[in-house]
């Protein structure tokens, strides 16, 4: 057993935790944030991004001890005061999503390019977003939510 201590969603977070905890699996478990999703356990499809100290990362990837006084930022650490973030709402209005489940690793993963990349070209968004699976959605959809959010942040 190991504490970490950490920030979360701009909480501060102390919790006892196995050596061997992903940080998915604290997210979803030890914290009941489950916006961040789990979708193949091997690192392929996307679903699981958050934001570790500002980047993106598959939390499936890493354990939460490895995360000691880090600030993560997850789905839900988006909005703000009940308002949405711009790319959640751009892919509400674009029907950038379709049956949900990829959406908050896809929103997390455009966030992070915005923030690196103010204007970038669909390419860029696409070469941006391979690591991250949508089983339902043609991904037009999608880049074209994450272009109509780069005119809003």
């Amino acid at each position: 057993m190991a504490v970490i201590n950490l920030t979360i969603n701009g909480k501060k977070v102390s919790k006892n935790i196995q050596d061997n905890t992903l940080l998915s699996d604290f997210i979803r478990n030890n914290l009941a944030l489950t916006g961040t999703h789990v979708g193949c356990d091997t690192s392929q499809c996307g679903a699981c991004v958050v934001h570790l100290n500002g980047n993106s990362i598959k939390s499936c990837t890493i354990l939460a001890a490895d995360c000691e006084k880090s600030e993560i930022i997850t789905i839900e650490g988006l909005a703000n005061n009940g308002k949405l973030h711009p790319m959640q709402e751009a892919f509400k209005k674009n029907h950038g999503l379709q049956c949900g489940f990829c959406t908050p690793g896809m929103v997390m993963s455009a966030v992070d390019l915005l923030e690196k990349n103010k204007k970038p070209s669909d390419q860029e968004i696409r070469d941006w977003l391979e690591g991250n699976i949508c089983r339902c959605t043609g991904y037009q959809n999608i880049v074209a939510a994450v272009k109509d959010a780069a005119s809003k942040m």
